[in-house]
């Protein structure tokens, strides 16, 4: 049996042309700032952003510390959604290493925060309260199925944060699927941010690494932070080959990735049992719930048994991720596999 891996993006492995450039790759020491690979790469991935420098790191989960950390003083408060990644999925490593305290305000389906209600958040200047300073959004959205958001939604978050004198950090682990979907440039949804970082081993299918992008002076000392947290890599060349050819090559093909994510949707719309709201798909994550008297992590479970690997975020819900390494026949052959496994379970 075949087995069909829809827990993650993250489990891409990368291409041929991608093993080629790592054997291939000319490299330095990076801590000195002496390898002409990751060089390359910092400075493609800060173009396609819009912004002045890039800073390569192992993880997503580090450049979004490393952004935290760069742009806040222990004590100040940062406000984020309820359902980010940096609050769910980073160990509480803002207010572990950051000492900064994370306040959250209601995501909607959309992964969207209301204005009004950051604007509510933000703390009145007193001696009795840490100070806002930092706002964190997420685009795509992880635990809202991979939800949009506009560049015209985040110019006015960001016009807010203006407002009061604080900025803007964008967690883009998926931005280049953000764009794809909504036909633009990366660089139009970073414009109206401070800093934006992205991951190249997800859907891009490079095998490691993140890019940190702002300002040359943000870069700077963001680089300090990441020697602190031990992301200082050395021959980093090799790997960082494998990012300039995700970023080259492999944005335009999430497309793909989108179709069947609206494939498995529709499709798990018709299988009895299935709760989900298929419209709302947009790029190529998939939540839905198993109908009441079937638990999430039972139906995980028992499609694991099927062959099917799908993820559990918590609750009622199942998550699925579409990839380089799923093809539409396997999307409808899982498909067939939940509807069985369903039947024989009722």
């Amino acid at each position: 049996m075949k087995i069909i891996d829809l827990r993650s993006d993250t489990i891409t492995v990368p291409t041929a042309e991608m093993r080629r450039a790592m054997y291939e790759a000319e490299v330095g020491d990076d801590v000195y700032g002496e390898d002409p690979t990751v060089n390359r790469l910092e400075q493609l991935a800060a173009n396609m952003l819009g912004k002045e420098a890039a800073l390569f790191t192992p993880s997503g989960t580090m450049s979004n510390l490393i952004a935290v950390l760069t742009h806040t003083h222990p004590g100040e408060e940062i406000i984020l959604g309820s359902e980010a990644h940096i609050f769910w999925y980073e160990v509480g490593g803002a207010s572990t290493l950051g000492g900064v305290v994370m306040r959250t305000v209601p995501n909607d389906p959309g992964g969207r925060m209301d204005p009004g209600a950051i604007e509510e958040a933000i703390r009145p200047r007193n001696v009795h309260q840490p100070q806002t300073t930092l706002l964190c959004l997420e685009n795509t959205h992880n635990r809202c199925s991979g939800a949009v958001l506009t560049a015209d939604y985040t110019a006015t978050v960001a016009e807010i944060a203006r407002r009061h004198d604080f900025r803007i950090h964008l967690d883009g682990a998926r931005i280049f699927n953000a764009a794809v979907a909504l036909g633009v440039p990366a660089s139009e949804l970073a414009r109206p941010v401070n800093s934006v970082c992205f991951c190249v081993s997800k859907g891009l299918s490079a095998p490691v690494g993140s890019l940190l992008c702002s300002t040359r002076d943000f870069v700077e000392r963001a680089r300090k932070w990441r020697k602190m947290l031990g992301g200082g890599m050395r021959q980093a060349g090799n790997i960082a080959a494998a990012g300039i050819i995700a970023l080259q090559k492999m944005i335009d093909r999430l497309a793909e990735d989108h179709a069947n994510a609206r494939r498995l949707a529709y499709g798990l719309a018709n299988i009895p049992r299935i709760v989900i709201s298929p419209e709302r798909i947009q790029t190529n994550i998939v939540v839905f719930e198993p109908a009441p008297g079937l638990s999430a992590p039972d139906f995980v479970q028992t499609m694991n048994t099927q062959g099917v690997q799908f993820s559990y975020p918590g609750g009622r819900r199942v998550r699925a991720v579409t990839n380089r390494m799923v093809s539409a026949a396997d999307i409808e052959e899982a498909l067939n596999r939940v509807d069985l496994a369903l039947k024989k379970s009722s």
